[in-house]
């Protein structure tokens, strides 16, 4: 989760806006989403159609997502079908750059 938080700072410091960034996690929730979470599904989703801001959301809820410019994904757990199966919804969600963070062996494993 820290080089995906990582590469999401770097990304806005170098120009991306943060509507543009999609941040999707494979295990646990990433901490921002917990949060938004916390003050219920509704709140968390208006983050999103309002789209002023880098959205956090599970692999299994990006059907729910609309495309953006850059897709980051943290690959944080889950099981290793369900990593497949995240990689290729991600890359779909993903307009112009894909992002992949995780163990490299793992990910090598799985493509």
């Amino acid at each position: 989760m820290d080089v995906a938080d990582e590469t999401v700072d770097n990304l806005l410091d170098n120009g991306s806006a943060p509507g543009d960034i999609l941040l999707a996690t494979t295990g646990d929730q990433h901490p921002w989403a917990q949060h938004e979470l916390s003050f219920g599904e509704d709140a968390y989703w208006r983050q999103l159609a309002e789209g002023g801001d880098v959205f956090c959301v599970h692999t299994t809820a990006l059907s729910h997502v609309p495309q953006r410019t850059v897709v980051v994904l943290a690959v944080n757990g889950g099981t290793d079908a369900e990593v497949a199966e995240a990689l290729p919804a991600a890359l779909a969600k993903a307009k112009r750059r894909m992002v992949v963070c995780g163990d490299p062996q793992r990910l090598r494993n799985l493509l």
